[in-house]
């Protein structure tokens, strides 16, 4: 019973990171991150460039610029700047996370990642296994 009112959670929670990630102004991938405790969202983030920098995610050989942030890292560091903890929350993106943003998850102290689309590249999920935190991939 309490399995299936976290899936439905989770489902939700889902949704409204995909609803997030339309506010990217990135072409080739649009992600939408949120971060949830205690059943309250305490952060949200979606990949885009730092604060100032034109809203134009892809150079002109459509490749994404090196210093664009992705959701999570965006959703981290908004609740870093505000009164509210990451430690022991749950990270809902629509992406599976990448190693960079895996670190920064591992440091955190986020307890559970649930994401729907994986990666191509699955080293950022291999090493949030490997630092014990739950992975839900929800489709």
């Amino acid at each position: 019973m309490a399995e299936d009112k976290q899936e439905k959670l989770d489902k939700r929670y889902l949704d409204m990171a995909k609803i997030w990630a339309e506010n990217s102004y990135c072409i080739r991938r649009k992600v939408g991150a949120l971060l949830v405790k205690d059943k309250m969202i305490i952060s949200d983030g979606y990949n885009g460039t730092p604060s100032g920098f034109e809203n134009v995610c892809e150079d002109e050989d459509n490749k994404t610029k090196a210093y664009v942030l992705h959701a999570e890292a965006n959703a981290i560091t908004k609740v870093a700047k505000s009164n509210n903890s990451s430690d022991g929350s749950t990270l809902y993106v629509t992406t599976s996370p990448c190693l960079e943003c895996a670190k920064l998850i591992i440091q955190a102290g986020i307890k559970r990642v649930v994401f729907t689309e994986r990666y191509r590249l699955d080293e950022g999920v291999k090493l949030l296994e490997r630092a014990g935190i739950e992975i839900v991939h929800s489709v």
